[in-house]
């Protein structure tokens, strides 16, 4: 992964407009906050192969950390803390957030084919 640069990524969601796509969107603390701070929560969440359709997505942050949002008839699904971004298998975007220390926190991942699970 490389970190994010807006306008390559706006470029890459704006392919997926108006398509019929697979979306996976994870948060994660996982054990990481336990392990060092036994009063820490673990939250997270995990959604794989939502079949959506966004008429808009753009991507906006301070040069460090981004949020990007899709827009939907009814609603949005937006993953904010994301700091890279790679294109897997020549058509699927993944967005990642990682801590300071590398450790995965956010991910947003679109394609048009279902993600493996």
């Amino acid at each position: 992964m490389k970190p994010i640069k807006i306008n390559e990524v706006q470029e890459k969601l704006d392919r997926f407009v108006n398509k019929k796509v697979y979306v996976h969107v994870e948060t994660t603390n996982g054990a990481y906050a336990s392990h060092f701070n036994d009063k820490a929560y673990n939250v997270g969440a995990y959604v794989r192969n939502a079949n959506v359709t966004f008429s808009q997505a753009k991507i906006v942050g301070d040069g460090k950390v981004f949020r990007a949002g899709l827009k939907m008839e009814m609603g949005w699904i937006y993953a904010e803390g994301l700091t890279d971004w790679t294109i897997e298998d020549g058509a699927k975007l993944l967005l990642a957030g990682h801590d300071r220390e590398g450790r995965l926190m956010v991910a947003l991942q679109i394609s048009e084919t279902p993600f493996h699970y």
